[in-house]
């Protein structure tokens, strides 16, 4: 994605944006005024709905879920003053390992 924004930074942007504006005039800005409780609630039940469409649904209901459950994701990292910058890193820091290794690796901290 050479010279183009990655769409996940630019949603982070975005609802970084939310925060302090009308809760009546944005759903993000709402979120963020209801705080970690309405946040992660609402991140469970995307998290449901999208293992639901996975186990029932169509491969365009788990797109549309998961395009939800990140939506939220970013909402709960923004609430938690994380910089998305902070989560890609660690995934930069994790790349190459295997999933074992990488689980090993944090029981041993």
């Amino acid at each position: 994605m050479t010279g183009r924004t990655h769409p996940l930074d630019e949603l982070y942007r975005v609802i970084a944006s939310r925060r302090g504006g009308d809760p009546d005039a944005s759903y993000t800005a709402r979120l963020l005024v209801r705080g970690t409780p309405e946040i992660a609630r609402k991140l469970g039940e995307e998290a449901v709905e999208t293992m639901v469409e996975a186990l029932s649904g169509t491969p365009d209901g788990v797109a549309a879920e998961s395009a939800d459950l990140l939506y939220h994701l970013l909402v709960l990292w923004q609430d938690a003053g994380i910089d998305a910058e902070q989560v890609w890193a660690i995934l930069e820091q994790r790349s190459g390992m295997s999933g074992l290794e990488e689980k090993a690796s944090r029981d041993q901290d």
